[in-house]
């Protein structure tokens, strides 16, 4: 098998993101929701604590940067699409294509106090090894991570 010779292979996490998407959004909804009935029977000290329930909560799902992720390997080529998911406003879609040959390395970095995974990957260009910025696995479950990984070492023969 040459480099960039392997198995077609498709991950994402769609099922998993709407549950998460659907718990970020009606937690927020709750906490304002309760929030704004304490402040209208006279609670402002109990509907502060609320709001600002409502801010922790939007505060730890940015940090944690749950991802959509799809990672496709096909025809000799890597496509990663991803966005995130808890995010007010307009999503921002995300994607990286590259021809599986060019692919040098790829990196599992920890964040969030090593409680959240990033893959960053590596590629060779024209004009020297370049990195793409680091994508969130935080809404992958363990067996779909180590499907991404299986497919990177495969494709790095590793």
């Amino acid at each position: 098998m040459k480099h960039g010779d392997i198995h077609e292979m498709v991950t994402e996490n769609s099922k998993r993101i709407k549950r998460i998407s659907r718990l970020f959004y009606l937690g927020a909804a709750f906490m304002a929701l309760a929030s704004l009935v304490l402040f209208l029977y006279g609670r402002d000290v109990w509907g502060f604590v609320a709001a600002a329930a409502v801010v922790v909560w939007f505060v730890v799902f940015q940090a944690i940067d749950f991802q959509f992720v799809s990672l496709e390997t096909a025809g000799g080529r890597l496509t990663l699409r991803y966005y995130s998911v808890a995010r007010f406003g307009r999503r921002e879609y995300h994607s990286m294509e590259f021809p599986l040959t060019t692919l040098h390395d790829y990196r599992l970095e920890k964040s969030m106090f090593g409680l959240v995974r990033d893959l960053v990957l590596v590629v060779r260009t024209r004009q020297g090894i370049a990195e793409y910025d680091p994508v969130s696995l935080a809404a992958l479950n363990p067996a779909e991570r180590q499907m991404i990984e299986t497919e990177l070492k495969l494709a790095l023969k590793r």
